[in-house]
């Protein structure tokens, strides 16, 4: 193997590192507000990654993220002041998961809009039936949440985000992987080659609940008190979708930095634009979705692509 084609299959794993280390040790030299920033962005990184593992190979939209990471969050105003904080993380990620296999199993017969629609209306079923319990059972909305310390809720999320890509990596690299991606491209001949259709895209939806519940039961930490619609707020049901597809839902690390470049796009929107901010980010959606198909990861490697070809030109 040549020295350049060597070095083009260590560059990806050895900056991976580095970014790692960089953020284990984040808490060391970075300020308050951007160990929050950063944990914020994490937060929608797992929710993006975790909604690739199943929708970018399967194709099936599913709009029930904010649901799963609802459940999460509510596992842990419930049993927060109960149990040790761990143990809450891991019961909201199976509560979640167990959610998704209900769901999935109801529901992954259906295709295209229909899947699309019926998770998106998951999550206004459960925010409203906890809302009408609460006011008509409990005579209480929301609920007060024990407060963590950024420090903590950062590595906790750190070390979610690291499982997950560990977990996508694996599902990826696998014959699961192969399976989810036959699905994608013909469901039918995926079937008749020997593939468990129904079984591989109820636990696949299942594995992607997992991450989203673990990350909503250490955010809600960071809120102090939540209600319905803070936990099931439909925004995070859309913000995986558009944040998978502005970074590149066909490439590895495109979900990661489209999350990474939309979540801090945000803050700095909401922070200097709070009056305008969804009528930029409209805008930035039409531009990529008409003149970057295939994201930003697909931009980057469209101009490797070119540079290469000039140097090859040249010599």
């Amino acid at each position: 193997m040549s020295n350049a084609r060597l070095l083009s299959k260590l560059w990806i794993p050895a900056l991976l590192v580095i970014v790692l280390i960089l953020l284990a040790t984040f808490t060391l030299y970075a300020s308050a507000y951007t160990v929050i920033l950063v944990t914020s962005i994490l937060m929608y990184v797992v929710l993006t990654v975790s909604w690739s593992i199943f929708s970018g190979p399967t194709g099936y939209i599913s709009l029930a993220s904010a649901a799963f990471f609802g459940v999460g969050v509510y596992t842990s105003a419930l049993l927060g002041t109960k149990l040790p904080l761990p143990i809450v993380i891991l019961i909201g990620s199976l509560a979640s998961s167990c959610l998704a296999l209900l769901v999935g199993a109801l529901t992954l017969r259906l295709r295209g809009t229909y899947f699309a629609i019926f998770t998106f209306g998951l999550v206004e079923f459960i925010k409203h039936l906890l809302l009408w319990y609460e006011i008509r059972m409990t005579g209480t909305r929301g609920r007060f949440v024990i407060v963590v310390d950024n420090n903590t809720i950062y590595y906790v999320m750190l070390i979610i985000f690291v499982l997950l890509l560990l977990t996508a990596y694996l599902i990826r690299r696998s014959r699961w992987g192969l399976a989810l991606k036959g699905i994608g491209e013909n469901e039918e001949a995926a079937a008749h080659m020997g593939v468990n259709v129904t079984l591989v895209k109820v636990l696949t939806f299942a594995i992607s609940a997992v991450f989203m519940g673990a990350a909503g039961a250490i955010m809600a930490t960071r809120w102090t008190y939540i209600d319905p619609y803070i936990a099931f707020n439909y925004f995070l049901s859309f913000m995986p979708v558009l944040m998978a597809t502005f970074g590149g839902l066909g490439y590895v690390f495109g979900p990661i930095l489209g999350a990474a470049v939309f979540a801090y796009l945000e803050e700095v929107l909401i922070t200097r634009f709070p009056y305008y901010y969804m009528l930029v980010f409209g805008i930035i959606l039409i531009i990529v979705i008409l003149y970057l198909p295939n994201g930003l990861v697909g931009l980057l490697q469209k101009w490797q692509n070119r540079r290469v070809e000039r140097q090859h030109a040249i010599a």
